[in-house]
């Protein structure tokens, strides 16, 4: 599901991208902040469909992590997802979908929201000085996060462009989609560190346990 343009104009549009293999809390937390501090209309969550940046990995399948997305963000109404990357061919890069989302919606600032870790490896991205231009980039880290490294990693881009990234920072929340896979492997606990509804969508669809 995506918005429709019809709905009236959305001013101030985030987009939270990932992998959402298991979505939790750690990403609604992100969101939810950088709506508030920004002033976000909505923020669109879309499941990368083909992650070129995992090559190889056993990534659970796309239509999957959906779902699992719609669950965890059905109770937000300042919430949608998008199925954009699941149903598009190919690898799915981030400037192909910011692309897609500015034919969309026009006259909407858009903002890619994503973590400080993630925002170090930007210069691989495809296309990265496009993107930069079609978008502004909430760089999200936790309270504390020394942005030394990142500010170093980004000398490369031009001064126009770098500036189109806002840094943030957000509760710290220990979770990540990594130790909740290992977790439900081990046959311990996840409770808590997602919605109920994800859970319940992991244990009925037997999903990470091999």
């Amino acid at each position: 599901m995506l918005m429709s343009s019809e709905t009236g104009t959305v001013h101030r549009l985030g987009i939270m991208g990932g992998t959402f293999d298991p979505i939790h809390y750690g990403h609604l937390v992100t969101a939810e902040g950088a709506r508030y501090e920004l002033g976000l209309e909505k923020v669109i969550f879309i499941p990368a469909g083909r992650p070129p940046h995992k090559p190889g990995c056993n990534i659970t399948e796309p239509w999957s992590r959906y779902v699992m997305t719609g669950l965890a963000i059905e109770s937000n109404p300042f919430f949608l997802a998008s199925a954009m990357e699941v149903e598009r061919p190919g690898p799915s890069y981030t400037v192909d979908t910011v692309s897609a989302i500015q034919l969309l919606y026009p006259e909407s600032e858009l903002y890619f929201i994503t973590g400080s870790d993630a925002v170090l490896e930007v210069l691989t991205w495809k296309n990265v000085l496009k993107l930069l231009s079609k978008c502004r980039f909430i760089s999200v880290s936790r309270p504390g996060y020394n942005l030394d490294e990142l500010h170093t990693r980004l000398d490369g881009i031009p001064w126009e462009l770098k500036k189109n990234i806002i840094y943030m920072e957000v509760p710290s929340l220990a979770i990540s989609s990594t130790e909740i896979r290992k977790r439900v492997r081990e046959g311990r606990p996840i409770k808590y560190l997602l919605p109920e509804s994800v859970e319940k969508y992991i244990i009925k669809n037997d999903l990470y346990r091999q």
